[in-house]
């Protein structure tokens, strides 16, 4: 009895520290995981994170125990289930999750076993001999004889995801060598700084985020100013058109101040301005017009010198 003690006592203990030590844990569902796959994982994931596992019971009570100083934790325990495990990290989430996920193997069908995805038997010759064409039929796979072999004429969907795999199934699969699972850790929450989330948050990009938050501002910024109700993102649209109502009462009145003067004038005297803009442009074209008007001169005179020296030469 001391000797459990002992352990469950270290055990809390080295659970404690990693809490305490790193801000964010990856919880991971470990089904089907070998432990080849977890010491690779563990050596994958060294200097970024640590994987500690652990029976369920004691889990609970240990987090349970810490929920006194850290009520946080208490949103760990609703996924304490199942064969789960707990990796703690301070390292890029991204880059932790990807060496989580890409650690899987190949595996072969097994009957009972839950398809985790579609299963499709391929078109094509499968070398058997043709006393095998009745266990075929009678799955439903649409064969032929090709050469004296069993030829599959189409693909054809054996199992679906979520289904559990049939024993016939898993023969002809075994028969085929075909290994349609692959098996690894899979991601069933990330906790960090007292958050719970899923994996799929990671995928979110910046601009992903800018977008609804720009989005975000313009709904708040339009329902504000429909109630007159002031909030941050409406303070600027208010002051335009707080200060587009000033300009309106300081037109219609005789009340002024220096940077409306102008505008006001343009009001009062709009030909001034009007004529402004033609007399601008006939000035840059005077320019032109006593230039093209030399030219014209100097090219008479050219042609009048021209025509005199040839009827007296």
């Amino acid at each position: 009895m001391g000797g459990k003690s002992a352990s469950k006592a270290a055990y809390f203990d080295k659970l404690k520290g990693l809490l305490d030590e790193y801000k964010t844990i990856f919880i991971v569902s470990v089904d089907n995981v070998s432990s080849q796959q977890m010491h690779e994982i563990r050596l994958s994931l060294r200097g970024e994170g640590v994987v500690l596992m652990g029976k369920n019971t004691m889990v609970r009570r240990a987090l349970k125990g810490f929920i006194a100083e850290n009520p946080e934790y208490e949103r760990l325990l609703p996924f304490v289930k199942g064969n789960v495990g707990f990796i703690f990290t301070n390292a890029e989430l991204k880059g932790v999750r990807t060496k989580i996920l890409s650690n899987r193997v190949a595996a072969p069908a097994r009957a009972g076993a839950i398809a985790p995805a579609d299963v499709f038997v391929p078109a094509g010759n499968t070398g058997m001999e043709p006393g095998k064409t009745s266990f075929f039929q009678a799955l439903g796979v649409p064969t032929k004889i090709a050469r004296g072999t069993i030829e599959i004429t189409t693909d054809l969907k054996l199992v679906e995801a979520g289904a559990k795999v049939g024993a016939s199934e898993a023969v002809l699969l075994n028969m085929l060598n075909i290994s349609p699972f692959t098996y690894g850790m899979s991601i069933t929450q990330i906790y960090d700084d007292g958050q719970t989330f899923g994996s799929e948050v990671l995928d979110i990009e910046d601009e992903q985020l800018l977008k609804a938050l720009s989005s975000a501002i313009t709904t708040i910024s339009t329902i504000s100013l429909a109630t007159s109700y002031p909030t941050l993102p409406s303070v600027m649209h208010s002051l335009v058109n707080s200060y587009k109502k000033v300009l309106a009462v300081a037109i219609e009145t005789d009340f002024s101040w220096p940077e409306i003067e102008e505008l006001k004038d343009r009001i009062a005297n709009p030909e001034a301005y009007a004529a402004a803009a033609p007399v601008a442009a006939a000035a840059t074209g005077g320019e032109a017009a006593p230039a093209a008007a030399e030219e014209k001169e100097e090219s008479e005179e050219e042609s009048g010198d021209e025509g005199f020296g040839g009827l007296f030469d």
